[in-house]
Parts: structure tokens; sequence; C-alpha cells
């Protein structure tokens, strides 16, 4: 818990003159507008402790004032983008994709054409905990069982469901809920394990292992394989025994990287400057939250088909990465 505490301090504290009222708002540009607004995600996750941290360097190189919505996470980032409903949000690229090619049932056959991608974030490590207790060690484990995994329109909710059926671990049922239910609900055995992707440590494991004795939750080599091979966003991963107190071993995952994206229609002057706050002064943000350790320029190679916006793409190109002229788009 004293861990969860920290990190959320921190993040909040960083997060604070971000409340101040949009009246006091100077934007260093008169051009530029007063306010803008950021889809974070729910409590539990890695955005919710990421997104105040980078806006909060945002506000303070531009002027402008940052708010911050709770959402499900990537998925609905990405609809509020588009429908400009926010200017500035965070997606994992598998979600992305889906969304620039209208593919998966959450996008209903739309594509949305007007997001950008701004800067790299962080890999996401697909994994998950079960109580010591429930006797569950391994994935293969989870067929029949009653299994959380996070907000629905979020990464880990998109994605589990079409992994255990990809593995053939069927659970019984599939909840969702934020990050910190989830955690609630397996303590008090209304699911017989949580399965999550987020930055890691993810704040709610590192609280699940306060709370009681709990298995981690990885994949065989078999399975980074077959995972790998049906779903070509995803690629193997380890995390270092370090990453948990309590895990005692190098977890085998797959992962899939973040981005921060932003509408089209963004000054690109303003874009520029947003970069240049976050990855340049990239020691600050890791200070705020560990994540943040992999929020470099070199990670923008990370992004294979999202376009960059011009702003962010004349920053990285300036950092020394090679964005090619097709993955620029006004």
């Amino acid at each position: 818990m004293q861990r969860r505490t920290l990190l959320a301090s921190s993040a909040l504290a960083i997060a604070a003159p971000a409340l101040v009222s949009q009246a006091f708002a100077q934007p260093r540009n008169a051009a530029w507008p007063r306010a803008l607004n950021m889809g974070t995600a729910a409590p539990g996750g890695t955005y919710a402790l990421y997104g105040p941290a980078w806006g909060q360097l945002v506000q303070e190189a531009t002027g402008i004032n940052v708010s911050f919505r709770t959402t499900q996470g990537p998925n609905q980032n990405i609809i509020l983008v588009q429908r400009r409903e926010v200017e500035i949000g965070m997606t994992t690229m598998g979600v992305a994709l889906q969304a620039w090619n209208g593919q998966g049932d959450w996008t209903q056959g739309n594509r949305f054409r007007d997001i950008r991608a701004l800067f790299p974030m962080y890999d996401t490590p697909f994994h998950g905990i079960a109580l010591k207790r429930s006797g569950i060690t391994s994935m293969a484990l989870l067929a029949g069982k009653n299994v959380g995994v996070g907000p629905r329109g979020g990464t880990p909710g998109t994605y589990f469901p079409l992994i255990l059926n990809t593995l053939g671990h069927r659970p019984g049922s599939v909840r969702f809920g934020s990050g910190s239910d989830m955690s609630g609900q397996l303590q008090d055995g209304l699911l017989d394990a949580f399965l999550f992707a987020s930055g890691v440590p993810v704040p709610a494991f590192s609280e699940a292992e306060t709370s009681g004795e709990i298995n981690f939750l990885d994949f065989t080599p078999e399975e980074v394989t077959r995972l790998t091979s049906n779903f070509p966003e995803l690629s193997p991963s380890t995390l270092p025994a370090s990453t948990y107190r309590t895990a005692g071993r190098e977890l085998r995952v797959v992962g899939m990287y973040n981005f921060a994206i932003g509408h089209r229609s963004l000054p690109e002057d303003l874009v520029y400057e947003m970069l240049k706050a976050v990855l340049g002064t990239q020691p600050r943000l890791r200070q705020a939250i560990s994540a943040a350790s992999e929020t470099v320029a070199a990670n923008a190679g990370k992004n294979t088909f999202l376009p960059y916006h011009p702003g962010a793409a004349r920053y990285l190109r300036e950092a020394g990465q090679t964005i090619p002229d097709n993955l620029i788009l006004a």
C-alpha cells in the first residue's frame, strides 16, 4: 500500500496546478487554446498516474491549462479525441491499429482518421495475479474461472478475452471494471484472477501484494509463440523478478507499446513545444512515475502505422529519429 500511496501522491502533486481555474491560464502564444482536455483512464492503472504527470509538464511549458477526464482507457480515448471532446489522450498501438482500420467490434466499422501520434510512452506487458490460496498458478488454469480484465474500453479489456480464447483457456465469466475495483473483487473472492496490461509495476498488483499472498500469472514459451503469431501487434518480453516485491522470478509476457495521441487540428508549434516539454525533461517525468523510463525519442520507431502530427515529427527528427514522410499527416 505504501508504494501505491507514494506513486499516487507524486502524480497528484505534480498535477496539482492543473486544478487551477482556466481563468488563470496564460498561453505562451495567443494563437494557442487556453485549455486542453486529456483522456486518461480509470483508477488502478498507469494512465491515471502517467497522464497528470505529463500534462503538468505541458502546462508549465505552454501556459495552457490541462484538465483530465477519467475514461475507460485507450478505446474511449480514441473516440473522444476523434470527436474533439478531448484534444489529447493515450492509447496502446494495438487498439490504435483497430481504430485506424475500423476493425474490432468496438469501432462498429468506423475508421478513426483524425487521431495523430505524439510521442512514445512505455511498453504494456500482459500478465495477471491470483490469490495463492486459489491454487491458480498459470493461464491454463483459468479455464472455467471468473476472471477480471479491467475496464471494457481498455487494452486488457479488449485483448485478454481474445488472448484467452486463442490459447483455449476459456474462462467461465469475464468481468470488467477499474483496476482498483478488480483488485478488491479478487480479495473478496468474487474473482479467481485479475488480468491486466499496464505500465509496470501495475499499481493494483503492487497493492494486492500488501494485502495477502498472490501468484503472478505469465505465459509459457509456447503460449507466447502462439500469441505473437496471431497478434503481430504483440511482442515477446520479460519482466525482471524485481518488478514486484513478491514475484520471486522473471515473468514471461507479451507486450504492446503505448503512445500519446492528439487531434490533427492541434497547432503544429504547440505540439512541438509539448514534445519538447515531455521528452526534453524526461527525468522529471520518470521521477513522477517509473514507467516513464521508456518515454524517450528513441522509441518513436515502435509506431509503424499511425501518422505523426507534423509538430511531433519535427521534434522527433530534430532529436535524431527517422520519421518517414509517409508517416506524417497534417
